[in-house]
């Protein structure tokens, strides 16, 4: 007679999701606090870096006179829910100093959530994709870099954006200057 016992099984993970972020500072040491958040989000449990683009110097976005800005994008894969991602993001912002006075003002870091697989959420505080990434040199020029076919919510990919994005000539990679 054959007993047969069931093995109790690991609950298992979610599938990893494919994400962007888009990362920029311009207060302090720009290089470094980009550095930082990297380092950061490459220590979180559930999120793997899967590329970095190069540094980008850019003019600041919206009428607050400031410093020009050091952007970069990341790819991840993450386990991590789109909410609980947003979460980390801005915890990591916390973390390193940001301090939030002036819409589009000057910051330590800025952490933005900008694709999170195929996920479409608009809520007051979550918007994926993000929506103004497809008019946003600072964010495409980076993005494409390392994902040219990143999907927008136009249903353009960040390279096919590109080709028509305006203020691209402000955008500068730091290894190149």
């Amino acid at each position: 007679m054959t007993t047969s016992s069931t093995v109790p099984q690991a609950p298992t993970r979610s599938a990893p999701t494919r994400c962007a972020l888009g990362l920029g500072s311009n207060l302090g040491d720009p290089e470094a606090n980009l550095d930082a958040a990297v380092a950061r989000l490459e220590e979180t449990a559930g999120i793997t870096l899967v590329a970095r683009s190069s540094n980008y110097r850019t003019p600041p976005w919206g009428p607050v006179e400031q410093d020009d800005f050091i952007n970069i994008c990341v790819v991840i894969d993450t386990t991590l829910s789109p909410r609980e991602l947003l979460r980390r993001c801005l915890e990591i912002e916390n973390e390193l100093g940001r301090v939030r006075e002036v819409r589009w003002g000057p910051r330590v870091i800025d952490v933005d959530v900008l694709i999170c697989g195929m996920a479409t959420i608009a809520e007051p505080d979550l918007e994926i994709p993000h929506p103004r990434m497809g008019e946003r040199a600072f964010v495409l020029i980076p993005l494409a870099e390392i994902w040219p076919d990143a999907p927008l919510a136009d249903g353009r990919t960040a390279a096919e954006a590109l080709e028509t994005c305006p203020d691209q000539d402000g955008v500068v990679r730091l290894s190149d200057e």
